[in-house]
């Protein structure tokens, strides 16, 4: 067999989400209508300019049974590295430990060398509080800062190794580290479009000949103090007015904006002939995937150009047509124009087929969970291929004339055997996965 004939399968998945920490809690959530959005603890302070936000309520970075069933040393020694580590790549690891898990026995049937890590992030940011210390220690009789103090009586005060807590190519390093995974390794951080992208270099490297399982994950936050800033200086927020499980509400006509959360998703993707060979249970065939990205003058963002192409490269590069796509996952960020935008791509993509192509948008429960949105998705849509049938767009209830789009409203809409996964960032770098029902 040549390599690059060679079929990709998914055959583990981890998830830490708003709706819960397995795959099963995500879809029992999404099925039941359960958003996942409410008031906001996470972050202290009366003086947030949001109040609500879709936090992983049941993910605790002091529970390492968080992390899945861990054997003894293994379990030792993450619990030890976890003070090194910040939310984001704590979730990071937990999925793909939890992956791993779920895959029953990929790391025991292969060679180190031959199983790797891609794994996709947002930039890292540390916390106004790693400071505090170092900052006091600068002060004057008068309390104003003296950088010529930073050097001499700052810097001893701030916390050893403290940059290792912020890295984005660390999920990647842990999880090859605590499993022994010695096969290729790489981070992008690519925002919301990283978790489609690091699932399509995954399968590329497969496909190569490079190894012969990979673990494709990414993690994300948009709920971190100085993340949140950031946030509201670029994209536009739900109206603080609105009921929080009612906030999210993609392409409907009266959404107001997007919705803060935090999430992480992982999926193990073996080669079909090593999963075979050892009865794996198989989710989906990973057949292609592709990233576009469109700007103008400026670097203005051509988001609806970016998401226009992506969708028809990963189609071509699956050679498919747009009637053999059961249904699209959308970004669904749930803001004025990015919704109109994605609209019109999946419009004008799909608008030689015979019928509306379904779109859902796992958003609706949860908002926008930074770069861990992606695998969060990807994986909600692998189990509604499994179960036959689509789950609801939340919130959807009055049409937009300007979003023209199919949004699934209930529990009976044929999944179809195939799906694509769409992502895009406000600077308009656009990806996308295409996941086919396993036939054999």
């Amino acid at each position: 067999m040549q390599q690059y004939s060679r079929r990709v399968v998914i055959t583990g998945m981890g998830v830490v989400c708003p709706l819960g920490s397995t795959k099963d809690s995500l879809w029992d959530g999404l099925r039941a209508g359960r958003s996942g959005v409410g008031p906001l603890e996470m972050l202290s302070g009366g003086n947030l300019p949001v109040a609500f936000g879709a936090q992983a309520r049941q993910f605790r970075t002091d529970d390492i049974e968080c992390f899945g069933n861990l054997e003894k040393e293994r379990k030792k020694a993450i619990r030890k590295g976890l003070k090194m580590m910040c939310r984001e790549i704590q979730m990071g690891l937990a999925v793909g430990q939890l992956a791993l898990e779920d895959s029953a026995g990929v790391v025991e049937s292969l060679a180190p060398e031959r199983i790797g890590v891609d794994f996709g992030s947002d930039y890292m940011l540390t916390t106004p509080e790693d400071f505090v210390e170092a900052i006091r220690g600068c002060l004057d009789e008068q309390g104003q800062f003296d950088f010529s103090d930073w050097a001499p009586k700052g810097m001893p005060k701030m916390t050893p190794l403290w940059l290792l807590r912020y890295l984005p190519n660390m999920p990647a390093s842990h999880l090859a580290i605590y499993n022994d995974l010695r096969g290729p390794n790489n981070s992008l951080t690519l925002r919301e479009a990283a978790a489609n992208a690091a699932t399509t270099e995954a399968l590329q490297v497969i496909r190569r000949g490079c190894a012969d399982a990979m673990v494709a994950g990414a993690t994300g936050t948009r709920l971190a103090p100085l993340k949140l800033l950031h946030t509201l200086q670029q994209e536009e927020l739900a109206n603080g007015a609105v009921e929080p499980n009612k906030a999210s509400r993609p392409f409907d006509l009266n959404r107001t904006g997007a919705v803060l959360g935090e999430g992480a998703g992982a999926v193990v993707l073996e080669a079909l002939d090593a999963a075979q060979k050892r009865g794996a249970t198989i989710y989906g065939e990973l057949v292609a995937g592709a990233s576009c990205s469109s700007a103008g003058p400026k670097l203005a963002a051509h988001r609806g150009r970016a998401m226009a192409n992506v969708l028809r490269c990963v189609m071509e590069a699956a050679s498919t047509t747009p009637d053999e796509i059961g249904h699209v996952h959308a970004h669904g960020l749930s803001t004025r124009t990015c919704d109109a935008e994605e609209a019109a791509a999946i419009q004008q993509v799909f608008a030689a087929r015979k019928t509306p192509v379904p779109v859902v948008a796992a958003k609706s429960y949860f908002g926008n969970l930074g770069a861990g949105s992606g695998l969060v998705e990807l994986i909600a849509s692998v189990m509604a291929l499994r179960a036959g049938t689509l789950f609801p767009v939340l919130n959807y209830q009055t049409p937009d004339p300007q979003c023209p789009v199919a949004a699934v409203t209930d529990l009976a809409t044929p999944a179809g055997a195939s799906f694509i996964n769409l992502s895009v960032t406000p600077q308009g770098q656009a990806s996308a996965v295409l996941v086919r029902r396993f036939e054999g």
